[in-house]
């Protein structure tokens, strides 16, 4: 999902040969759901923002016409990545009294920031396009005066899924029941405490996930009672000059983009050690030390490595180390990381 500014398109670039193909082939699956009766529906994401703005993320697809709002957002699985989406389509974006006009990305995306006036805490924008009726789209608003905030990544750190096992990793997207994925034990514990002690503080979730899969992730973080906040995931398959897009690139510039965003918040990093956070946050607190308070790392037991495709660390107990001027926290699960954290100026 490229980011566009508001009441403008994508820059107009010379595309990739696959990203070609598969603008045609949307074109021609578009044509003939219209003609079958099919409709457009929009799909808003959490966003967030400040007092004055709001980042927006939403998707427009067709769907048919006697498909609802809910049975769409329980889609799971395989299902929820053969939608048509609605390329070029105007989408209008009401905070207020205020109306933004944007347009949806080749892939039916909008991800863009509007002016509007929202008060700090969870805030609402509603969202309109021609043919489809209108949603409302939350919004976490960050007041100015917060300090400290999490950002947390999602496979193998909030919910088990041994990424990057080619075949489990099918699975668990395309296949799997969501209510048979399991949760990390102890963190929705951990993160609950953090933000009890750091009143207002945010939480995002930060996922190399397809945007496909949101509303599934949504209702699994909601059930295990981990705290609210914005998914930050991609966009899956061709981009304008590529094959398909790079998942720790997504983490990287999204790291960056939150540090321009709100420069005055220190961020607990959360991750794993069974894919590339430890590295992505390396580079980032190195990069600005000023927006990193700390970083916790779960670790994986040596048989779950093995299965992520990474090798095996030490099976120890909690510890704690010093990396590039920055605490690293380390343990295998929720209980193990507040033992560490709820001594520190961290909380």
């Amino acid at each position: 999902m490229a980011s566009t500014p508001a009441g403008g398109q994508p820059p107009v670039l010379r595309m990739h040969r696959a990203a070609r193909v598969e603008d045609a082939l949307h074109e021609i699956i578009e044509r003939r759901l219209r003609n079958r009766g099919w409709q457009p529906v929009i799909t808003a994401y959490t966003g967030y923002g400040a007092p004055g703005w709001a980042r927006v993320m939403a998707r427009v697809v067709l769907t048919r016409g006697t498909q609802n709002r809910k049975t769409l957002d329980k889609a799971r699985g395989w299902r929820s990545f053969t939608s048509s989406p609605v390329n070029n389509a105007i989408v209008r974006i009401q905070i207020g009294d205020s109306v933004t006009e944007t347009r949806t990305d080749r892939s039916g995306y909008v991800d863009t920031r509007v002016k509007g006036d929202l008060e700090p805490g969870w805030g609402s924008v509603r969202l309109f396009t021609e043919g489809a009726a209108p949603v409302e789209a939350p919004i976490r608003v960050v007041d100015p005066e917060t300090r400290f905030g999490l950002i947390s990544d999602i496979d193998d750190t909030v919910m088990v899924t041994a990424l990057p096992r080619p075949l489990l990793a099918a699975w668990n997207t395309f296949v799997l029941d969501e209510h048979a994925r399991m949760a990390v034990p102890g963190m929705a514990v951990l993160y609950e405490r953090l933000i009890t002690a750091n009143a207002g503080a945010p939480v995002f979730y930060l996922s190399t996930g397809a945007w496909n899969v949101a509303p599934t992730l949504t209702r699994f973080l909601s059930r295990h009672l981990y705290p609210a906040g914005p998914l930050l995931l991609t966009d899956w398959g061709p981009t304008p000059d590529r094959w398909f897009r790079s998942g720790q690139e997504h983490k990287r510039t999204t790291l960056q983009r939150l540090s321009r965003e709100f420069p005055n918040i220190r961020w607990l990093l959360i991750g794993d050690d069974g894919q590339h956070d430890q590295e992505i946050y390396s580079e980032f607190a190195h990069a600005h030390p000023e927006n990193v308070a700390a970083v916790a790392i779960r670790r994986l037991s040596p048989t779950q490595s093995v299965l992520a495709g990474a090798i095996p660390g030490p099976s120890g107990e909690a510890e704690a180390v010093g990396s590039g001027g920055k605490t690293w926290f380390t343990a295998p699960d929720g209980a193990g990381l507040w033992s560490l954290l709820r001594d520190t100026d961290v909380v």
